[in-house]
């Protein structure tokens, strides 16, 4: 198991929580939470030793240029593929956008 952290920039608090996927029944699961203004933290838990350099190219596509909710994000892996990173991701952030 490995812990990846990460930070990026972002905009205001988001205004709730989110959480997709399950890693119990599935390979991955992302819990989002408002954080500090500014930041998005971004902390990965991992079965996949030595992937740090593909999580963070991941996220650099995501959110360069953009302006995400300040947000601390969990993410537990069991072996996700990028695309289904990306898809949890991308589900967790619109469900902040449904109030």
């Amino acid at each position: 198991m490995e812990t990846l952290s990460f930070e990026f920039p972002a905009g205001q608090p988001a205004r709730q929580r989110a959480q997709v996927g399950c890693v119990g029944s599935g390979d991955l699961e992302v819990l989002l939470e408002p954080g500090p203004a500014g930041r998005l933290n971004i902390q990965v838990v991992t079965s996949v030793n030595g992937s740090a350099e593909r999580w963070r190219h991941l996220f650099e596509r995501m959110f360069a240029g953009a302006n995400p909710p300040a947000l601390n994000v969990d993410i537990h892996d069991f072996g996700a593929t990028p695309g289904v990173v990306r898809l949890r991701l991308e589900q967790a952030l619109e469900e902040l956008s449904h109030d």
